[in-house]
């Protein structure tokens, strides 16, 4: 994670929490829902460490579909979040959920997306989720990404989109993310305007 404020300060997981609804299945994955399904515009919200019951995510989902769109926030983690308390995380915790497997796993829910005719699909990614956002924008299975107070994002990351993609914002500031510091922040930013 990108900075000792994400571990410190855990949101209270609220399974039932938000306006949307959670589906079993969706692409493959149980994911919270909200908006209309007959919505031809869609976003991925792909959570961070804390998982897809945070309350602020479930807010930000349920915001996102009030301006018509179709949110889909996936279980990405599988009901494992980052638990503070332990003391082998966060490297352990990181260890055991790659990114780069729930890139993997977002592929069929884009497909999911697509068969109910969704014709646009954007994507935002927080922290850990930022880096999931990165590689569906290189893999070109989006048309818009979002990184916010990204981890694990490099500026090589940036290289492979096109230039639809690569809005960037942080929360903080980079001078104190370990993972993504402000010159990386710059770097990556300044790449993105190429593109």
């Amino acid at each position: 994670m990108a900075c000792s404020q994400c571990w410190e300060n855990p949101p209270a997981l609220d399974a039932a929490g938000g306006g949307g609804r959670v589906l079993v299945d969706f692409g493959g994955q149980q994911a919270y829902v909200a908006g209309s399904a007959d919505s031809k515009a869609a976003v991925l919200l792909v959570c961070d460490a804390f998982g897809f019951e945070a309350p602020n995510l479930r807010k930000i989902a349920d915001r996102v579909a009030l301006s018509g769109y179709f949110v889909v926030v996936p279980d990405f983690i599988h009901r494992d979040p980052y638990q503070p308390d332990n003391p082998n995380n966060p490297g352990m915790w990181v260890q055991a959920h790659n990114p780069l497997e729930a890139f993997e796993e977002a592929k069929p829910i884009i497909a999911a997306l697509k068969d109910k005719g969704v014709s646009t699909i954007g994507a935002a990614g927080y922290c850990w989720g930022a880096k999931v956002v990165a590689e569906l924008a290189k893999a070109h299975e989006i048309q818009a990404a979002v990184m916010l107070h990204p981890s694990f994002v490099t500026v090589d990351d940036i290289k492979g989109t096109n230039g639809d993609h690569g809005g960037l914002a942080c929360r903080q500031g980079g001078s104190r993310m370990k993972s993504s510091p402000a010159s990386l922040i710059t770097k990556i930013w300044q790449t993105s305007l190429k593109n």
